[in-house]
């Protein structure tokens, strides 16, 4: 039954959502935030437009300019840019509603409006839900109902918006590159209305990724702060509204090629989900949100996440049997459950030049195929995994010489102008059904024939020119890519796949819906990896985010650093190697076999509870803490980055405990004694010992632990346990 009345709320996990629904109008968002309390009844809501509106009714229509409705128009008023842009026959259209219509759906968390303007030709579906968590999530459906004509209707862009108050007055965006992503950038909010777009085809190293708005400096800890999130792995634009005569807007919306989306009579465009997630705690408060939703999806990934050896490190090219095997005895020997055979091992695969697109093992390298390997690595009781580059090809590969055809490019670039390649390699066009039936019937095949448990799905370069059929085809190419994840795990049940972008280069909300794992970065140098995860779980929860031990020196940065801080960082994510464990001593081995052993202690909680971070004034200290749901437990990595700033250093207090309990807390050195100078706080002896420095959590959250000045990229691992 839909309802046209004035005001509908939405609320769910501390969030609130409130919207006037004027007669045949889109609907307005009068309030996003905290959990106010106050019932949804009309008469208690009526007090919402005389604190709120900026005239005296009757002028209604002047207000609608002042605050913008979810899809803000030239016709309300709107001086910014508006949230659809469509033209048909080469005229533009501006919609004018005729009729709107509002439902309430899902036990009062979800708001659907359908829209149609009769005179156009247009109708508009908005879903507008609030998630487990209080993440809000809205996408949008345009309809050409323009049955007479077959000219089509040409949409240029479709955006989604939420308003932010005027008090917000800090915005943060991300950059990077490859091997350093999730680069933060914090400045004011800028005046007018500004986008920042991603061409990359991907995600991207350097895309947006959030656009977090914040009453002041962005904290991990405290502070309020509107973020917004586009969950779509293709071209992207973020957008910020910001003027004077209208409330601020945050959005984002798919960022479309020319001419991309034209719809013919009766056909749709469905936009990606974009991702709204307010907190009055912080930064810390805002991942929560995406975590906790992220976690309610009936295909995240649950129980204890293996420990993996991914071979790239270890062997690069270089694929010899006996080596891996041998590599394989090791890695199972101290306690790894999943071991991954990297780049290398198909057809012509010698370096990085050859062999994309032809997912057959190379008989010149593997005689005997891989199916001896992969038993042997399954006889030893692990997983087995495999690396792929689907959506990717050669011109130096059987597939391309006998479907040139199958390459996702302009035609005029393929295959006799091969200096546009970028990383010399082009884009396979998964969009064709034949190019598709080809991919997937390769990986299955071998899926099946070796029992492969892992694929992990590497996307190394950016698509540019992406020309399927005559049109500009990147959102195909990229639900494609989706569909190809989900119809492999509906094929083999079990099977998990990490996504892999030139490490950081696709980890968006969108991929995680399909994939298993990401790999948050192609640097294992702890000292970036401190940065790149903490950022990378605004949105990823940790039990996603691949975070390997490697050797030292680092080998993209050359970076030397010790064991036991290395081993801090894995403890952050998903725990692995990306190490030839081969050329270990004995005493790197029992330090490893002791670091794995310790992990399987504590994933249950590290993979599973709330994320925490400690805001210092110090800019080389970092502290992150994971706490169970009900405060029983809680483990804190406390690092630094460089030299510390003061002798007496800052004290630590660990966020999310429970005040009026007592905890014991251990210091847990099983990955080696850290160092640190000068003076030792007198709690650590006590925790040094099996019955641990026993203190309230009153103490610790209020107080603090004096922690001890350590010296550059050192770590402290804090095992917190209520008794």
């Amino acid at each position: 039954m839909f309802d046209n009345g004035k005001h509908v709320v939405l609320r769910r996990d501390g969030v609130a959502v409130v919207l006037k629904t004027p007669q045949n109008e889109m609907p307005q968002v009068e309030y996003w935030g905290r959990d106010f309390g106050v019932p949804g009844a009309e008469g208690e809501l009526s007090a919402l437009d005389a604190m709120t509106l900026k005239v005296t009714p009757p002028a209604e229509k002047p207000d609608a300019a002042l605050r913008p409705s979810l899809l803000p128009q030239g016709a309300e008023a709107f001086a910014g840019r508006p949230g659809l842009e469509a033209y048909r026959g080469g005229a533009p259209v501006f919609v004018r509603w005729t009729t709107v219509e509002t439902q309430v759906e899902h036990s009062g968390h979800e708001l659907l409006v359908h829209a149609k303007d009769a005179v156009n030709l247009v109708e508009l579906d908005v879903r507008l839900s609030l998630a487990e968590g209080g993440l809000v999530l809205m996408d949008e459906r345009i309809t050409n109902i323009d049955m007479e004509h077959e000219e089509p209707l040409t949409v240029n862009w479709l955006d989604s918006v939420l308003p932010i108050p005027r008090r917000a007055d800090r915005l943060t965006q991300f950059t990077g590159r490859w091997p350093l992503e999730k680069q933060p950038q914090t400045g004011p909010l800028p005046r007018g209305s500004m986008t920042r777009d991603c061409r990359h085809g991907k995600t991207s190293h350097e895309s947006p990724w959030l656009f977090i708005a914040s009453d002041g400096e962005p904290l991990f800890d405290s502070g309020e702060v509107w973020a917004c999130h586009l969950a779509w792995s293709g071209n992207q634009t973020y957008r910020l509204d910001n003027l004077p005569q209208h409330e601020p807007l945050l959005g984002a919306g798919e960022l479309l090629g020319p001419g991309e989306i034209q719809l013919l009579p009766g056909s749709d465009y469905a936009t990606p989900q974009v991702c709204f997630s307010w907190s009055d705690h912080g930064l810390d408060g805002m991942a929560a949100r995406f975590h906790r939703w992220l976690r309610s999806l009936p295909n995240h990934v649950r129980g204890d996440r293996p420990v993996t050896l991914n071979t790239w490190e270890a062997v690069y090219f270089d694929h010899d049997g006996a080596t891996l095997i041998a590599l394989a005895d090791l890695a199972a020997k101290v306690g790894v459950e999943r071991f991954v055979l990297d780049d290398g091992w198909f057809h012509l695969r010698r370096d990085d030049t050859k062999g994309l697109g032809d997912w057959v093992v190379d008989p010149e390298v593997w005689p005997n195929g891989l199916d001896a390997l992969a038993e042997h690595v399954h006889g030893l009781g692990m997983q087995f995994g495999l690396w792929f580059e689907p959506e990717m090809i050669n011109l130096d590969s059987d597939c391309a010489r006998e479907h040139p055809d199958w390459i996702l490019a302009a035609p005029e670039a393929v295959p006799c102008r091969e200096d546009i390649s970028y990383r010399t390699q082009y884009v396979l066009d998964l969009a064709n059904p034949d190019a598709y039936r080809h991919v997937r019937g390769q990986m299955a095949d071998l899926i099946s024939e070796l029992g492969i448990d892992y694929i992990k799905w590497d996307h190394n370069r950016d698509v540019t020119e992406p020309v399927h059929d005559g049109h500009y085809g990147l959102h195909a190419q990229t639900e494609a890519a989706y569909r190809l994840f989900d119809d492999l795990k509906a094929e083999f049940p079990g099977l998990e796949i990490e996504s892999c972008a030139s490490g950081g280069g696709r980890t968006d909300a969108g991929i995680l819906q399909h994939a298993d794992r990401i790999w948050a970065s192609d640097s294992n140098d702890p000292r970036d990896r401190v940065g790149i995860q903490r950022y990378t779980e605004l949105v990823v929860p940790p039990e996603m985010i691949g975070a390997h031990i490697g050797p030292s020196p680092a080998h993209s940065t050359w970076r030397a650093t010790d064991l036991s801080y290395r081993a801090a960082m894995s403890l952050e994510g998903c725990s692995g190697f990306e190490w030839n464990i081969l050329e270990c001593t004995d005493d790197e081995l029992a330090q490893i076999t002791a670091f794995v052993k310790l992990v399987k202690e504590l994933r249950g909680l590290l993979h599973a509870g709330e994320v925490h971070h400690a805001d210092f004034h110090d800019p080389a200290l970092r502290a992150r803490g994971v706490v169970a749901d009900d405060a029983s437990r809680a483990v804190w990595v406390v690092a630094t980055v460089t030299n510390l700033r003061d002798v007496v250093t800052e004290r630590l207090r660990p966020a999310g405990l429970d005040a009026s309990r007592t905890y014991r807390v251990r210091l847990r050195e099983e990955i080696g004694e850290s160092r640190w100078g000068w003076n030792t706080p007198q709690w650590i002896a006590a925790a040094r010992t099996g019955e641990g420095f026993v203190v309230s959590g009153a103490l610790l959250q209020q107080i603090g632990l004096q922690l001890p000045p350590l010296w550059p990229m050192q770590a402290i691992v804090l095992d917190m346990q209520a008794l």
